[in-house]
């Protein structure tokens, strides 16, 4: 038998014409499913919504609206013993990487000093927590996928200056799927 009518006679010249079909019409699915009201964006520096969240700077480079909830992204920019206590995620894990200064990061019970150009990650439903160490002010990006903390910490900034109340602070993130632990 010849390889045209090999093909012609067997299944898998079906499947051969028709995966072309199937690739193309997976990839206008993800298309359709991916442009969520999302288009390019480039994000400078110096730019950005800047939040103070409890002595924690945040500068929100990327939120949900921007991605398709797909992932929210801002800049820290904290003071040296500033930190956020140990605390569980419920819907979003996390992403941290050091740009200047040093963060000690405690992740699922394991505690390390990360350092410029480290990264940490920490899944959801798993304890974590970090304080900037040393004696500079320590930058770091912080990414959290899917989207929707950036609502809590526009709430969180709302709060008066001055030392935080706790229970409000816990209640505020418990409506958002974290809890201190």
């Amino acid at each position: 038998m010849d390889r045209k009518k090999f093909i012609k006679t067997s299944g898998f010249g079906l499947g051969l014409a028709l995966i072309p079909r199937m690739i193309q019409g997976q990839s206008i699915v993800a298309k359709k499913n991916h442009a969520v009201n999302t288009e390019s964006k480039i994000v400078k520096d110096s730019e950005g919504d800047v939040l103070n969240v409890i002595g924690d700077i945040q500068t929100h480079k990327l939120v949900g609206s921007d991605t398709g909830n797909q992932i929210v992204e801002w800049v820290d920019n904290v003071e040296p013993g500033v930190g956020i206590p140990p605390h569980i995620h419920t819907k979003e894990d996390e992403i941290f990487r050091v740009i200047k200064g040093q963060i000690e990061i405690m992740v699922d019970g394991k505690t390390t000093i990360l350092n410029e150009g480290d990264i940490a990650f920490a899944p959801k439903e798993i304890p974590h927590s970090w304080k900037v160490v040393g004696t500079e002010k320590a930058k770091m990006i912080t990414s959290a996928f899917p989207a929707g903390i950036e609502n809590m910490f526009k709430e969180l900034a709302k709060l008066p200056a001055g030392p935080p109340d706790f229970e409000k602070v816990s209640e505020i993130c418990a409506k958002h799927g974290i809890n201190f632990v």
